[in-house]
């Protein structure tokens, strides 16, 4: 009988080797993001069998940031051959879809549904348009809030779905963008009593499917508490920054993470320098700090970003200037 069990460190060195080919000449690219240094912290992209967990408080940005790095996958990727699979349990296909047309018409949400003036007929045709043009991307979406079991079920039957089979009866799968909006509303499955086991679920779920499969997960979750605290808050202190401790379930989700980023507003929480850096933030609020925590094949550091949630855009920009220290004598 034939072991399965292992491979001898031959058969492994020869697969790197092929990687390392493969990249070399082109064959094999990471997915390019819209941001040079989310590029910078990943290898150059999104990386195939790799797990990105994004975290933040609710209303910073996780979603939008999510949906960016969705649509410019297609964009800034035309020679790439993938397909999307969305875990949309925050908000429905339809929501997220008008989202997106209010980033590309530079408008409001509020505009398009006709709350904040009525939607013209000009910009209605442009929706259409736009429509017409994403509905060439291959993307699908998942609504229905699942456990753990259906949702590895769901994500086998879908790999299997678009994979074919080459010349010498090898399975290939299809590329494949996974992401999950949020980790916090899996339901529990059979035997786990609480939400922090069907994190550990998930967690050793997503290792395991990444590593059978060319997939590149793109996990969301929530903070924890602690993050609210006064102390944390007040200028300048260590504790205005996410922190690896502060994603919900880190101890779950860290060690199976590639990318692990933290989201922060720090004028939302009336911060004017912010961190012991003390970046002049000086409560503007539309001001994102992007944390990477943990870069398997990066380093760490912090980016800032200029939001605009009403027209869902966010764009890179120079870090802050610094507050000067004036010293005592």
């Amino acid at each position: 009988m034939a072991n399965t069990k292992w491979k001898t460190q031959r058969e492994a060195f020869i697969e790197s080797l092929s990687y390392l080919e493969g990249r070399k000449k082109g064959h094999i690219t990471s997915i390019k993001t819209p941001w040079e240094s989310f590029n910078k912290a990943s290898t150059d992209g999104l990386e195939w069998h790799s797990t990105t967990v994004i975290g933040a408080r609710p209303a910073t940005g996780k979603t939008l940031i999510k949906d960016l790095l969705v649509t410019g996958a297609f964009q800034l990727n035309p020679l790439s051959n993938f397909r999307v699979l969305d875990f949309q349990f925050e908000m429905m296909g339809k929501t997220a879809a008008i989202r997106e047309y209010a980033k590309h018409l530079g408008t409001s949400y509020k505009y398009l549904c006709s709350a904040d003036g009525t939607l013209s007929d000009a910009d209605f045709e442009r929706c259409k348009a736009y429509a017409k043009e994403k509905l060439k991307f291959p993307i699908d979406i998942v609504e229905d809030p699942c456990n753990m079991i259906e949702f590895r079920e769901i994500i086998e039957e879908y790999m299997f779905e678009h994979s074919s089979l080459n010349e010498d009866s090898k399975r290939i799968y299809k590329n494949t963008i996974i992401t999950l909006d949020h980790s916090l509303l899996l339901k529990k499955g059979p035997g786990e009593k609480d939400k922090f086991e069907t994190l550990y679920v998930l967690g050793e779920t997503l290792t395991a499917l990444k590593r059978k499969y060319p997939i590149a997960f793109i996990i969301l979750s929530q903070l924890n508490r602690d993050i609210d605290s006064p102390k944390r808050n007040e200028d300048g202190e260590y504790g205005n920054y996410i922190l690896e401790s502060d994603i919900f379930g880190a101890d779950a989700l860290l060690q199976h993470a590639d990318l692990l980023v933290g989201l922060n507003r720090p004028g939302k929480q009336k911060i004017q320098y912010y961190g012991p850096d003390r970046f002049i933030i000086d409560r503007d609020q539309t001001i994102l700090a992007m944390h990477f925590l943990k870069c398997r094949n990066g380093e760490p550091g912090i980016s800032f970003f200029r939001t605009a949630f009403d027209k869902m855009t966010m764009h890179a920009i120079d870090a802050p200037p610094k507050q000067e220290r004036r010293l005592r004598i």
